[in-house]
């Protein structure tokens, strides 16, 4: 299996499917994983594989970091378009994430002023008000929701114990414009059980939801590398129009990744 670790804290600039030329920003150990879910269709592989040995990078080395990458770029002419929290994990189990966040603001300003910051998160931290508070203060906040159904949640997203979707949706509408959601439909099996999420049982429930939250744009995507559960499938690029089209039938616009 071809499975992905990010260098940290600073990795590329890469291409993004959803968010152009992206400088990324990876709050968690070089040398392995470590996240509140462990999805099975996570490219970086399922958390007990690669158990990190190293620390996290501390605030002022992802600092240091970010401007020796910044002033680079700046000096060679190239432009991110975005500044995007992702890597090996969830960005905001950072302990000092909310002061990170400040540092970024600060540098972004000071060498790319007209780039996005963006920060890709499972959402399961949002309950804390340090967190939240850091989410409403970058540009994107692209908080996932695969579906609102409990027992798929416990099957794909495998969350740590203690996760409350009700609770995670109180605190996603509570950010109202100020959120993106980013939700991933796919097919397939796992451990003989379906993991397909893109028939009405689980479109329906996740639509009204999303009427609910009242995002500023809702971003729905497909498996595009390896994955460590191997029956997974793509949703096809006709199953994923269907389901865009719905959402913007509601009002909210909808981009798609395929």
């Amino acid at each position: 299996m071809s499975t992905i670790i990010y260098p940290s804290p600073i990795f590329g600039p890469v291409h993004s499917r959803r968010l152009g030329v992206s400088l990324g920003i990876n709050l968690l150990p070089a040398d392995g994983k470590m996240c509140s879910f462990d999805c099975i269709y996570c490219e970086c592989g399922f958390n007990q594989d690669y158990r990190p040995k190293q620390k996290q990078p501390t605030r002022e080395e992802v600092a240091k970091a970010l401007e020796a990458q910044l002033s680079k770029m700046q000096q060679e002419g190239l432009k991110p378009d975005v500044l995007t929290f992702a890597g090996n994990g969830e960005p905001t189990l950072h302990p000092h994430f909310p002061e990170i966040i400040d540092d970024t603001i600060r540098l972004r300003n000071q060498y790319f002023p007209d780039a996005k910051i963006s920060v890709l998160t499972n959402a399961t931290q949002i309950v804390r008000p340090a967190v939240f508070d850091a989410l409403r203060r970058v540009d994107n906040n692209i908080c996932k929701l695969d579906t609102i159904q409990p027992d798929y949640i416990q099957r794909v997203d495998r969350p740590h114990p203690g996760y409350d979707v009700e609770a995670i949706i109180d605190r996603l509408i509570a950010f109202g414009k100020d959120c993106v959601i980013q939700t991933l439909f796919m097919q397939g099996e796992y451990e003989g059980h379906s993991v397909s999420n893109i028939d009405d049982s689980y479109v329906l429930p996740w639509l009204s939801t999303l009427q609910l939250i009242q995002p500023r744009e809702v971003m729905i995507y497909t498996i595009d590398r390896e994955t460590p559960a191997h029956k997974l499938q793509k949703a096809t690029h006709e199953q994923l129009d269907i389901i865009a089209d719905r959402v913007r039938q509601s009002g909210i616009p909808c981009s798609v990744a395929y």
